[in-house]
């Protein structure tokens, strides 16, 4: 059954939605504000989001970031806002679609139909990694036996990390990381590069200089690679 996680703060709308999502087979979650669609998100990974993107705490594009940060699953916007910018950040953000309200249902169910037969299967919010445990969903890396504190990061150890992550045991290479994290004109910038994979193995790898987590691709770039990846090395190149 596919798990649909509507969230919006306007009632009639969210019981419209959910009893028309019923109706033709979908599993509905609701969430009627930002850090609880998060929160709903992490216990039960959605097949598709349907999101508001003027909540009542935070705004829907803060919403599409925390959950990009973990899933590949469908989103699509729905907003009454009509400026061009605030769709197009939207989806810069990571939506996949949008519709502007007043929406028409049988519209939106087939833009959602469209979305979910491109997509990949539904992805877990956490990863392990040696001995922590990242929650892709929380922005959190925790110890694995549940006990302890929280491995502290900068946020661009986090967007270094998350990158590497979400891609296990593919290739991302240097340029790629760098503009994803930094942005355009710091495809060069190798350096930056170097120092937070140094900077992130001395906190998460059992022997930072013989990384099994976190592996250096000479001259190409960097690769995550969990524990249960075939091919999991004894240890890696460090940078």
């Amino acid at each position: 059954m596919t798990r649909a996680l509507v969230v919006d703060d306007e009632p009639q709308i969210v019981r419209a939605l959910s009893v028309n999502l019923r109706a033709r087979g979908y599993d509905v979650l609701v969430a009627r504000d930002g850090r609880s669609a998060l929160s709903a998100a992490a216990r039960h990974p959605p097949d598709i989001v349907v999101l508001d993107l003027g909540l009542p705490d935070i705004e829907g594009t803060e919403v599409i970031h925390g959950l990009r940060g973990w899933t590949t699953a469908p989103i699509i916007v729905l907003t009454g806002r009509t400026e061009q910018v605030q769709k197009i950040a939207a989806l810069d953000a990571g939506a996949d679609d949008y519709v502007t309200k007043p929406f028409g249902i049988e519209e939106l169910f087939a833009r959602m139909r469209a979305v979910l037969r491109r997509v990949s299967p539904r992805q877990t919010p956490t990863v392990r990694l040696g001995a922590w445990v990242i929650d892709l969903a929380t922005h959190r890396v925790r110890p694995a036996t549940g006990s302890g504190d929280d491995v502290r990061l900068t946020r661009t150890e986090w967007s270094v990390l998350e990158v590497l992550v979400r891609n296990p045991g593919r290739l991302i290479t240097k340029r790629q990381l760098l503009r994803e994290v930094w942005g355009p004109g710091y495809d060069s910038e190798t350096n930056y590069l170097r120092l937070y994979l140094t900077q992130l193995r001395r906190k998460l790898e059992p022997n930072p200089s013989r990384p099994v987590h976190l592996l250096t691709e000479t001259g190409m770039g960097y690769r995550f690679m969990p524990p249960d990846e075939p091919g999991h090395p004894d240890g890696g190149l460090p940078s």
